[in-house]
């Protein structure tokens, strides 16, 4: 499909908004009108977030076509999502809304295209469930900046947590750059921080979209890698789930609120302001600068971090 996102999402919108339809024509498979939409409110509410896909597809995929979303890049885009500590409540419409979305694309390939091709969003179900058995969730804005990110780290049953974690604290990495590490993406650069002043290594990671970067580690953690990789046949693998019931459980027996794997970013992104502020940077350029750092592109991204 061509055009702009907006565009785009108002030729979706009309395969499947129907101003009155009634509910038994809604929900009776036999009908034309089975799982339209007939509320203007809802219909914008669905394209808003539509609109927001459609942007974060562009921004971290390069995905401009509506009609190549698959399966991975709405696991992705939730994923994002939950890394804001959402509520429940909003993940819930993101979760029904690219429901909607499978429907739309659907008719969209029969009715326009002439030819049916199926689209398959469940595992949204699936990411807003974890989501909320793992607490990713809250009601209304949450702060998930850990006061002692040190003490969770150093206290993790694994060594191979401890070195993940210490990886997301000093180098602001996502999750899925750190359950996966192997010797060609770490480099030694003994250089020093400028804004922390300690010496730095490099781990190139791989994040949301394939979308490469450079994460700062000291060198105890660059030291601990190399050591694992001689114990482990050269990789570094870290179990998504096993980590965050590590973190869960440490916090727990600590007294402190979790806040997941993600809260380790989350203090990399305040710290990592204190310190460009410190050292002379405008707030506005501390923000961008930690935009990057984190694999952003605007500046106000960061501002999410801060609360």
């Amino acid at each position: 499909m061509r055009g702009s996102v907006y565009y785009q999402t108002s030729q979706l919108a009309k395969q499947i908004f129907v101003e009155g339809a009634k509910k038994y024509e809604k929900t009776d498979p036999n009908h034309d009108h089975y799982q339209c939409v007939s509320s203007y409110k809802t219909m914008e509410s669905y394209r808003n977030v539509w609109n927001n896909f459609g942007n974060y597809l562009k921004e971290h995929w390069k995905l401009k076509d509506f009609e190549q979303i698959t399966t991975e890049h709405v696991d992705a885009y939730i994923s994002y999502k939950i890394e804001y500590y959402p509520s429940t409540q909003y993940l819930e419409k993101i979760v029904s809304a690219l429901g909607k979305l499978e429907i739309a694309l659907e008719k969209f390939s029969l009715n326009i295209k002439g030819k049916y091709k199926e689209y398959n969003f469940e595992i949204r179900k699936n990411k807003l469930h974890y989501a909320k058995v793992q607490n990713l969730v809250a009601d209304g804005y949450h702060n998930r900046v850990y006061a002692n990110p040190e003490k969770i780290i150093n206290s993790l049953s694994q060594f191979k947590h401890r070195i993940a974690g210490a990886i997301q604290y000093l180098g602001g990495a996502r999750s899925e750059g750190v359950t996966l590490i192997k010797p060609d993406q770490v480099h030694r650069a003994d250089t020093p921080d400028e804004m922390e002043n300690f010496l730095t290594h490099i781990i190139i990671t791989k994040e949301k979209g394939g979308k490469e970067g450079a994460v700062w580690i000291n060198v105890n953690v660059y030291n601990a890698l190399m050591n694992h990789f001689e114990e482990h046949n050269g990789i570094f693998r870290v179990s998504y789930p096993e980590y965050a019931k590590d973190i869960r459980q440490t916090c727990l027996c600590l007294g402190i609120s979790p806040h997941g794997s993600h809260g380790f970013r989350w203090t990399f992104a305040q710290r990592r302001v204190r310190a460009y502020q410190n050292h002379g940077y405008s707030y506005e350029q501390a923000l961008q600068g930690v935009s990057w750092e984190m694999k952003h592109f605007r500046a106000s991204i960061t501002e999410h971090y801060l609360g």
